[in-house]
């Protein structure tokens, strides 16, 4: 007879609201699904921590701890798993009709409110021939799995008698092991400040938990670019004035005391990007005037002395300098301007001297932030900061390498204080998050810190400064008024999270918007004409960088998003069906999808392993699509129905182009020559007949919108938005009565954040894998 299953053996089956899972396939069937989906390890183990407390809110810091231990995973993984089980799931939702199941608690964790039950498979009952040779008393038949010719077994030796000093050997090990694994289970669990603490068998409330950093700067203003003096006892920082535009450098412990203001700017002057000496003394940081003029300006930490000037930087884009260890010396990276230089550079402030830096570079790369490690060692800096990614090179120069593999918008970084690794910040869905990450493992660990960036490291002890903004944005309409000739402004849709990349559609109903308003990042649409028909669209995770982009009917549209393994994928979206569509472009990285007129024709901005981003032409009508042109050194593409041209920017200079929707080489044309700027080259639209619209910021208006090229001659600048800033990854003109659609923030500001840096905590098995190899082995 079959054997009968114990009740201590795990469960084969969870049934979830209608749906089935089977644990050991990973397959999901749902009523009146065609075939089963199949989940992902991490998808099905994500799926097990809730089942196992339904009902219970299951904090995102539980299941990276229990489905990723011992890795250092980014918050996508939980978001990705996550998705991947609503779209398995969808028709399993609760009584409240919600998707899988799965509730999404804002800024805390999810819920399982579908109804569970763990089920046992019936066992396949297999026909076994008769075996004629005993079994030993040791040998177990493992149960089978499915219907197969019954196997010959034979008898299985009994096993040796182990020798007797390594069987205390092995009781010892095994002691050392519970111990550290209990060592462990108490470290991971013990009461934190905050939790409900039992007297009398009765439950008090301590408090909320503790952070592990606290707000030194908190007035509701902006506070940027903080440096930490060398002992971590003092931050400057960057700091917008209340008295007048522009910002100045401040100066105060690190205990919340009131700060100073290191030295007055001048009038029109913004003093800014602080770097603080490695002997603690002196201040460098640039100075902007209104005329564009930039001066590098070097003052006493201590206020005792006037500020003096060292070196121009007229008319830079994006500077960056820091510390030359054991040398006053400034270390600069790329600049553009008057004093332009491609690459790294050093500047000898006693001598005036400029020296070049030998290393691997490509004449159109730009070079950012470079810093030397604490050990005088190395140098690493961001190349090309629009797709960017953090390298390292020697510090006599040398071939540089890639320390960050994903191209993204990195936020800032620094060196720990023993020079094993880094800390930065990137754009990751609607913020900003800080990472460590170890030079020799490659080790990648997400530091838990929300809407954290530009880290400041002290190299004395490890303290740690970085800057926390939370910024609220919610969606705008803005119509020409022909009453005093500015903008009417109206807000579309209340939120209390971050709408960004409002994208309308060509006939003026639809708008396509990213955001974090549920809780958890997504793609939104809404027909304009009906606001109850407001929803996420299930089962796409949207990229940051690129917006979408509507085809010519309005009825679909392409856009970037991650699959369940993270990597970048284009996708068609019909918002109205709530449909998603995985495209098979050949492009290895896309990072842009644009319709070129109502053919079978696509184009795709791909990212390149030097850094670089390609336009292709394809025919999607083709299996596998055919490439029909390319269109090298890309950041961002808009196809204009009315012209046929194709206008872009590129990484490697600022202004727009235009060119013929075949991409031939004849057709290329220079636009505007200036704008848009390099580093905001997502912050135009286009308007149809040929025309472009630019938003930038300057120190009287955070909002500018002006007119690029030709149309710039009749039009002047336009501020949008005075005091409050706008997104810069997207914004969208309706084409029928000219209306911008921008994302504007409601509530903003930013603050200095400052604890001490966490401590690399080696795994809990480490003790036990030295210990055994110090052991060794015993002798055969």
């Amino acid at each position: 007879m079959p054997p009968s299953t114990s009740k201590s053996a795990p469960p084969d089956r969870l049934r979830v609201g209608e749906c089935v899972v089977d644990i050991a396939s990973r397959e999901v069937m749902a009523p009146g699904a065609r075939r089963p989906s199949r989940l992902t390890p991490k998808a099905i183990a994500v799926l097990r921590v809730l089942a196992e407390q339904p009902g219970q809110v299951v904090s995102r810091e539980q299941l990276l701890a229990e489905v990723w231990p011992d890795t250092l995973p980014t918050n996508d993984v939980v978001t990705q798993a996550i998705t991947q089980l609503r779209k398995a799931l969808q028709y399993a939702g609760d009584e409240a009709g919600r998707a899988g199941g799965i509730e999404t608690i804002a800024k805390t964790g999810y819920r399982l409110l579908a109804p569970v039950q763990w089920e046992h498979a019936a066992p396949a009952v297999v026909p076994v021939a008769p075996v004629a040779v005993p079994l030993a008393p040791e040998a177990r038949v493992a149960p089978a799995v499915e219907a197969a010719p019954a196997p010959v077994l034979a008898a299985l030796p009994a096993p040796s008698r182990p020798r007797r000093p390594w069987r205390a050997l092995s009781i010892l090990v095994f002691a050392v092991l519970v111990a550290v694994l209990l060592a462990f289970w108490w470290r991971q669990h013990r009461a934190a400040p905050g939790a409900l603490a039992e007297e009398g068998g009765d439950e008090r409330v301590v408090g909320m938990p503790r952070l592990p950093y606290r707000l030194i700067t908190s007035g509701g203003g902006f506070d940027l670019t903080p440096t930490l003096s060398p002992d971590g006892s003092m931050v400057a920082y960057a700091s917008i004035s209340e008295s007048r535009p522009g910002t100045s450098i401040r100066i105060q412990t690190t205990s919340n005391s009131p700060s100073r203001e290191l030295v007055a700017p001048g009038a029109g002057e913004s003093d800014r990007l602080p770097a603080w000496s490695l002997d603690g003394r002196q201040l460098a940081f640039a100075r902007q005037g209104e005329d564009g003029s930039c001066r590098v300006m070097v003052a006493a930490a201590n206020g005792a002395a006037s500020e003096r000037e060292v070196a121009r930087c007229d008319h830079t884009e994006l500077l960056s300098f820091s510390w030359v260890p054991g040398r006053n010396a400034l270390m600069f990276g790329s600049m553009t301007g008057g004093n332009a230089s491609g690459g790294i550079r050093e500047l000898d402030l006693e001598t005036g001297a400029w020296r070049d830096l030998r290393y691997g570079s490509r004449a159109r790369d730009f070079d950012y932030a470079p810093k030397y490690s604490p050990d005088g060692r190395w140098i690493a800096f961001v190349r090309n900061p629009q797709l960017g990614g953090v390298w390292v090179m020697p510090a006599q120069g040398g071939e540089a390498r890639r320390l960050t593999r994903e191209r993204a918008e990195i936020r800032g970084f620094d060196w720990l204080p023993d020079s094993s690794g880094i800390v930065f910040g990137r754009r990751v869905d609607s913020q900003s998050r800080l990472y460590r990450l170890d030079l020799e493992t490659r080790r990648l660990r997400d530091l838990g810190l929300n809407d954290a960036e530009s880290p400041s490291i002290s190299p004395d002890n490890g303290q740690l400064a970085f800057v926390q903004r939370r910024p609220q944005f919610a969606l705008f309409r803005l119509q020409r008024s022909n009453a005093h000739g500015g903008y009417e402004r109206e807000h579309l849709f209340a939120s209390n999270g971050r709408d960004a990349q409002p994208m309308i559609s060509p006939d003026g109903r639809h708008l396509a918007f990213t955001s974090d308003r549920s809780g958890e990042y997504a793609l939104w649409w809404a027909d304009l004409a009906r606001p109850d028909s407001l929803h996420p669209i299930p089962g796409l995770l949207p990229e940051t960088r690129q917006p979408v982009d509507w085809s010519a009917d309005s009825r679909t549209l392409l856009a970037i998003g991650r699959d369940a393994e993270g990597r970048a994928q284009l996708y068609e979206v019909t918002p109205a069906e709530s449909r998603v569509n995985q495209l098979p472009v050949p492009a290895p990285r896309p990072l842009q999808g644009l319709h070129v007129g109502p053919g079978t024709r696509l184009m795709v901005l791909s990212a390149e392993p030097g850094g670089d981003a390609t336009l292709i032409l394809y025919d999607r009508s083709r299996k596998p699509w055919q490439e029909l042109a390319r269109l090298e050194d890309v950041s961002q593409a808009r196809y204009d129905s009315s012209t046929g041209q194709v206008f872009f920017t590129r990484f490697s200079s600022s202004g727009l182009w235009r060119i013929g929707a075949d991409l031939a080489p004849n057709g290329l044309a220079l636009v505007d020559a200036d704008a848009p700027a390099r580093w905001r080259y997502r912050s135009w639209a286009l308007a149809g007949n040929g025309r472009a619209y630019y938003l930038s910021s300057t120190a009287e208006c955070s909002a500018t919108g002006s007119w690029l090229g030709a149309a710039s001659a009749s039009a002047g600048d336009t501020c949008l938005a005075a005091n409050e800033f706008s997104t810069i990854n997207g914004f969208s003109i309706d084409q029928q009565d000219g209306a911008l659609y921008m994302a504007i923030a409601e509530t903003d500001g930013a603050g200095i954040g400052f604890m001490t840096l966490p401590k690399q905590e080696a795994p809990a098995f480490g003790v036990v894998s030295k210990l055994l190899s110090d052991l060794g082995k015993p002798p055969s």
